[in-house]
């Protein structure tokens, strides 16, 4: 038979009477209602059962610990944090079975700071509350409460200064927008994903640093908080992690904090590990045969240090990251170099329009994607959308040089083919490339922030995506070129088209990819950026009728291709013209039909497209 201690919260008195009075039976010994003034003098067999909040629980804890009791927790309703970091079972009749059927209590470890008991967890910041999430039960509630942390986000996102000192290594001055620490990974939404080596009695605590120094990256794991598989164990980019059995953080200022909880503020915090401090009853969900290793971990790589710390102590988060100072060294530097016209790049140029203007005439795309490989542009076009973002007058004058010899060059070579060549007509591969649209330009977008990505970051094989920013420069540079050798305006107009248009959207995409890599402050790129739109914008304008005319063409091919007219079918429609509608058709019949029957034919499929068609037909007839 044990000898039970009950303490319970006197405002559930009524509970307590009808509810764990007769179920702890012959067992109860003394039932007490908890007061701030409790005394209790317990022999050696006695067990001190609680039916306490957190709050009560905590002001009853340090004479548990100096008086080394036996203890069992019971699921009040307001122990939320008690039975989370204890493992204690939400149904009130499993845990009394379980403090009835079980014989021997265990040491636990306990989590102490400024010598009060923690729980469950301590949070430093607001902005931490995504990673630490909601205690609330409902799932609706819980992901509607991380809606609410994801847009506060926004509101005050600022690193403080904070010393971090744990034991046995150097104190470390960085600054973070806040903190988690627990004591094992099991007592905490965040410490449950991203700890796995873990458990209650390893003596040690984990500090969880987070140190995001964008906006966006901050919004990127916002993002992907909502969607966060189960079992997932990896950590932010920007989250330090520390594991040790003492933790001082101290700052200058106060720092305000959440302990299971409780707001409260101090200059100095002083975290340790009790080791089995505790004698308790564990909880049905608390994990003790877990070994977990005993050696410290300090992965505090990614905290920010000396110059890049100091800038982001000045103002509050930026929008986006602001490379560091080792990477616009080693980019401009390259940069540079890129923008000057060299024997090398003049050669390269000459060369790949020359494979180009020959593939074009003869109709090879291998030919062409060849040229495509060897065209230089993609260095001196990455050059000038840095310049054009940070207003760098010789860097724009330098890499503009560069790609107006070269296309100089491209032209002179391709007119020079072109009166070379007896070929003076136009095939798929010439036609493709002068009628650009709206899809054309988003093949110049995305082949901008290729290049502008890849010039960025090392890792990436820069060719691949100069083999993307040729795509969309060197086969129109050459259609344009032979549209002047033919005086055939229409193709150098429309091929000129695509070529700037690519151009224009080059440069902006690019530009853009270097400002969200952080490559230049919002406030220095506006104007870059705006004019960069401006001309993209103005381009657009004949793309979008063109795109619009080629959405037509499509409409009248599908409405027309297969379509049955007086015994007669419609195959390989091609549309010559929009304004006015141009067609060539093949008119497939079981024989020849007279100028009539072309008539009727004609009739039938200006009533299909509801307007008026001028008809090029060629004649099929079907041999039984």
């Amino acid at each position: 038979m044990k000898s039970i201690i009950l303490l319970y919260d006197p405002s559930n008195e009524e509970l307590v009477e009808k509810t764990l009075v007769p179920r702890l039976g012959a067992d109860l010994k003394l039932k007490l209602p908890f007061t701030d003034r409790l005394t209790v003098e317990l022999g050696r067999e006695d067990f001190v059962v609680t039916y306490l909040s957190d709050a009560q629980l905590k002001e009853l804890f340090p004479t548990a610990l100096e008086q080394d009791w036996k203890i069992a927790l019971l699921p009040h309703p307001e122990l939320v944090h008690g039975r989370q970091g204890f493992g204690v079972d939400s149904d009130l009749e499993a845990c009394l079975e379980q403090v009835l059927e079980s014989e021997n209590s265990a040491r636990v470890d306990l989590l102490l700071l400024n010598g009060r008991p923690v729980f469950n967890t301590v949070v430093i910041g607001e902005s931490l509350s995504l990673m630490t999430g909601s205690l609330a039960k409902n799932s609706w509630q819980r992901f509607w409460k991380k809606v609410g942390y994801f847009f506060k986000l926004f509101r005050v996102a600022k690193a403080h200064r904070y010393q971090l000192q744990a034991r046995e290594k150097e104190k470390l001055d960085t600054a973070a927008i806040g903190m988690v620490i627990v004591q094992h990974g099991k007592s905490n939404l965040l410490s449950r994903k991203v700890l796995e080596d873990s458990y209650i009695n390893d003596g040690k605590l984990h500090a969880m640093i987070l140190a995001p120094k964008s906006i966006s990256g901050l919004l990127w794991f916002g993002l992907d908080s909502f969607f966060r598989k189960k079992g997932k164990t990896r950590l932010p980019p920007f989250a330090a992690h520390i594991k040790t059995s003492s933790l001082c953080i101290s700052s200058e200022d106060a720092i305000n904090y959440s302990q299971d909880g409780s707001l409260l503020s101090a200059k100095k915090l002083q975290l340790e590990v009790r080791p089995k401090a505790l004698n308790m009853l564990p909880g049905k969900h608390l994990d003790m045969e877990g070994k977990a290793s005993e050696e410290d971990i300090f992965k505090v790589r990614v905290l920010p240090r000396g110059e890049v710390r100091d800038e982001l102590l000045k103002r509050k988060l930026p929008l986006i990251n602001h490379a560091s100072t080792e990477e616009f060294k080693e980019l401009f530097s390259s940069l540079r170099a890129s923008s000057r016209t060299s024997n090398s790049y003049l050669v390269l140029m000459v060369l790949s329009t020359c494979i180009a203007t020959l593939g074009l005439f003869g109709n090879s795309s291998p030919v062409i994607i060849g040229a495509m490989i060897l065209a230089p542009l993609m260095a001196p076009i990455i050059s000038l959308s840095m310049g054009v973002l940070r207003q760098d007058k010789s860097l724009i004058l330098d890499s503009s040089k560069a790609i107006g010899w070269g296309m100089l060059l491209g032209y002179l070579c391709a007119m020079g083919i072109t009166w070379l060549t007896p070929l003076n007509l136009s095939n798929e591969e010439i036609m493709a490339r002068v009628r650009p649209n709206l899809l054309d330009l988003g093949i110049a977008v995305g082949s901008g922030v290729a290049g502008a990505y890849a010039s960025a970051k090392e890792e990436i094989a820069k060719t691949l995506a100069g083999v993307a920013i040729a795509v969309a420069l060197v086969p129109p540079l050459a259609v344009s070129g032979i549209g002047l050798g033919w005086m055939e305006w229409s193709i150098f107009q429309g091929a000129l088209l695509l070529l700037m248009t690519n151009l224009a959207g080059m440069v902006m995409a690019a530009a853009l990819t270097f400002l969200f890599l952080g490559f230049s402050p919002f406030r220095l790129a506006r104007k870059g950026i705006a004019y960069s739109l401006i001309v993209v914008g103005l381009v657009s304008l004949p793309l979008f009728f063109g795109f619009m005319d080629m959405v037509r063409e499509k409409d009248v091919i599908s409405k027309l291709d297969g379509y049955r007219v007086n015994g007669t079918v419609l195959r390989d429609i091609t549309v010559r013209s929009v304004k006015p509608i141009r067609l060539a058709v093949k008119i497939v019949a079981a024989s020849s039909l007279d100028e009539q029957q072309l008539q009727r034919v004609k009739q039938e499929i200006e009533r299909v497209l509801g307007e008026e068609v001028e008809l090029e037909v060629t004649l099929g007839v079907t041999v039984f």
